[in-house]
């Protein structure tokens, strides 16, 4: 079925760019989604910036661009255009890390969402719900890095920010008539600080592995030189390391320890194809592991009891308050600011004000609640 809309205009070159940036100057608001190839690639990156404004559907194909993409980045930065985003957290943990960008007030429809209460929170239901629209899903875990990109494509991504305005309007009157705007506003400010981490490769993730912690001590060092081989490998002809290896596989390869290639055969996941390509490199890792001194899993410092026990107060406290408005609990206070207020203690107003994760609303509307259970 053709789309309803008029094509979208792809971006591609700095004339493309800067015309963009013209027809995003008079507009108070505007939508923005990002595809990544994080299911296809070793390191991720965003593969497609989608912009829409009432009028017209931008997709911007960052490839010949690289990461300069200027005229947009003061368009991101201007606190006098709302950005509206579903989701915002990864989207802009992505732009910041690709194309250094930093954003100024953001509306995020999934946030407007929970904090409202709605039990449905994705974009699919949040469309069909209000305005009895149908998003085509079946391009969800495309690989965007792939060109040309086809109009289905295309137009896929474009939908995801095509409605967004709307939805934004229409949310913004119903926390107005609940009184919670400016607690969303809260969050949505939160987001916008959001720093992406340097991107490195752990060698000790193994551990994250379903299974790992069950293994003998000499079973996860032979695990632990399994997935090293594994990183590098994926390292090496870029893509996610669990489509060189799967996870479940690698963990059985540890359990039997195999010492020649013959006894791969058997293990889940290991076809003649996968043994062809990597029997000798695990068989080799099997023995490097054997070799090792046994490892143990890293345990967390455990927090004093007197925290823990001021926290679990605090959580308590927390999921009462969600439960009478009928919202998850991270609604009410995020898990970061229960733990700080557990380990600072603030004693006062003042005090609280000099928390990193306890904004000016939330303060506000339970700052003296916080302060008499940490009295207690």
């Amino acid at each position: 079925m053709s789309s309803p809309y008029p094509p979208p205009e792809i971006i591609a070159d700095e004339a493309g760019l800067e015309r963009l940036a013209r027809a995003l100057e008079p507009v108070s608001a505007f939508s923005v989604d990002t595809e990544s190839n994080s299911l296809h690639a070793y390191r991720e990156r965003v593969c497609l910036i989608q912009v829409s404004t009432p009028e017209q559907d931008f997709i911007i194909d960052p490839f010949p661009l690289g990461s300069d993409i200027g005229p947009l980045r003061a368009a991101f930065a201007d606190p006098a255009r709302q950005k509206v985003f579903h989701a915002a957290e990864y989207d802009i943990l992505c732009l910041k890390r690709d194309f250094e960008i930093e954003l100024t007030n953001l509306f995020d429809t999934m946030v407007a969402a929970r904090t409202l209460g709605w039990p449905q929170t994705g974009l699919a239901s949040l469309l069909e719900s209000r305005f009895n629209i149908k998003l085509d899903k079946r391009f969800q875990r495309a690989d965007w890095g792939h060109r040309p990109l086809s109009e289905a494509e295309l137009d896929y991504a474009r939908m995801d920010t095509r409605c967004l305005l709307d939805l934004r309007d229409l949310m913004i009157g119903e926390l107005n008539a609940v009184d919670r705007l400016a607690e969303a506003e809260e969050e949505f400010a939160r987001l916008t600080r959001l720093t992406p981490e340097p991107p490195r490769v752990d060698y000790d993730a193994f551990w994250r592995l379903p299974g790992a912690r069950e293994l003998s001590g000499h079973q996860a060092a032979i695990l632990s030189a399994l997935f090293q081989y594994r990183e590098r490998q994926a390292m090496q002809i870029d893509l996610p390391p669990f489509k060189v290896i799967g996870n479940e596989t690698l963990v059985q390869v540890a359990q039997r320890a195999p010492r020649d290639q013959s006894e791969l055969r058997g293990i889940p996941g290991m076809t003649a194809g996968q043994i062809r390509r990597h029997g000798a490199a695990l068989v080799d890792a099997v023995r490097r592991g054997s070799e090792a001194q046994p490892v143990r899993p890293p345990r967390p410092i455990p927090e004093p009891d007197d925290i823990r026990e001021r926290y679990e107060r605090l959580r308590n406290w927390r999921k009462q308050k969600a439960g009478s408005r009928g919202v998850e609990s991270d609604v009410i206070i995020p898990r970061e600011a229960l733990w700080e207020l557990a380990r600072r203690v603030p004693r006062t107003p003042e005090d609280l004000a000099q928390l990193d994760h306890l904004g000016p609303w939330r303060r506000a509307a339970y700052g003296q609640e916080l302060l008499e259970i940490l009295r207690k």
